[in-house]
């Protein structure tokens, strides 16, 4: 059974890792603009294989309780 709450940065750092690795850190900052506002729900789509699982995982690493996230960012 997986981690369900607070999964940490784990999937991420492998991620930042692979020799492909996009960068769409700067989707934080549209993230941060819109969190604890009423526009807070987010639909993160993209056609198949576009890397929506790497922002998901960016996303979990960033708002996450781990303490290896200040490493990460």
């Amino acid at each position: 059974m997986g981690k369900y709450v607070n999964p940490g940065t784990d999937n991420f750092q492998m991620s930042l890792n692979l020799e492909i690795y996009v960068d769409k850190s700067n989707l934080l900052i549209k993230t941060n603009a819109l969190f604890r506002t009423k526009r807070r729900f987010i639909c993160i789509s993209h056609p198949r294989r576009f890397g929506k699982k790497m922002v998901t995982e960016m996303l979990v690493a960033y708002y996450g309780k781990d303490e290896n996230a200040s490493e990460v960012f």
